[in-house]
């Protein structure tokens, strides 16, 4: 495609336009089910709900993949419980993580976008921000997108996230989980954060829900929703599942300047 080939930078902020009309079904944030902000779901602002991390040795959440001194930076806002962001993941994110990460060309970095109509999806973000500050992020990132069809008909996300790491490492995280139980947060669908039926904050929460208003100053329409940076220059931001044969094509058009 004559898009893919940008004589220059301009060139290329006109390619990002024409992606993004170009990809697959997006998970409108408001078909996912029950609007958060509804009269029996506690609706908050992510400050108003903010909570100290849990105080032990480890550090931030690492969610990222590769080199940050990387050319091309990609920047993912996703919810393990989309089907179009387990879609994006295993046909896109994993081939391009085993590929141009591995290879310096691209760094990844996931941010947090549970919806308000996904059951478990701020419980499973929970997981991975746990898994996360172990070093086991990649692992649980995995295990949720590829048994996502089962954990989501139980809420059973343990199951999957203890056989994706030694036993030594699950242990850390499950520590961290002490007191997470209910409803993770999720974005609202009227702005802020929610906690549906049952759910309240935990420490946790607070490597969460600043990923949630990033994504609503982007703003993110849908998940899969993704920005890359090149050079400095921000793209506009796409959403929907791309294929990684024209999303790589679309790298080799910015790395080729």
């Amino acid at each position: 495609m004559v898009w893919l080939r940008p004589a220059s930078l301009f060139l290329t902020v006109a390619a990002a336009l024409v992606l993004a009309l170009l990809l697959g079904s997006p998970t409108a944030l408001r078909a996912q089910g029950t609007p958060a902000a509804s009269s029996t779901a506690a609706t908050h602002e992510s400050a108003a709900h903010a909570v100290a991390p849990a105080k032990s040795a480890l550090g931030s959440p690492v969610k990222s993949y590769g080199s940050p001194s990387a050319p091309v930076k990609l920047e993912v806002f996703t919810d393990y419980q989309c089907p179009s962001c387990r879609t994006f993941f295993e046909q896109t994110l994993r081939p391009l993580i085993n590929d141009y990460v591995a290879s310096g060309k691209v760094y990844v970095l996931h941010h947090d976008y549970p919806l308000s109509g996904h059951q478990y999806s701020g419980m499973a973000a929970r997981w991975a921000n746990a898994a996360a500050r172990v070093g086991q992020f990649g692992n649980v990132e995995g295990a949720l997108y590829d048994n996502q069809m089962m954990w989501e008909m139980t809420g059973d996300l343990k199951k999957y996230v203890s056989a994706s790491m030694p036993a030594a490492d699950f242990k850390r995280v499950e520590q961290q989980m002490e007191g997470c139980d209910g409803p993770g947060p999720t974005a609202a669908p009227s702005g802020g954060v929610a906690y549906p039926p049952g759910g309240h904050a935990c420490p946790l929460d607070a490597f969460i829900t600043p990923d949630i208003a990033l994504g609503m100053k982007v703003p993110v329409q849908a998940t899969p929703t993704y920005r890359i940076t090149y050079k400095g220059q921000v793209l506009p931001a796409a959403s929907g599942a791309v294929s990684w044969a024209i999303l790589r094509q679309f790298f080799d058009s910015l790395l080729a300047q």
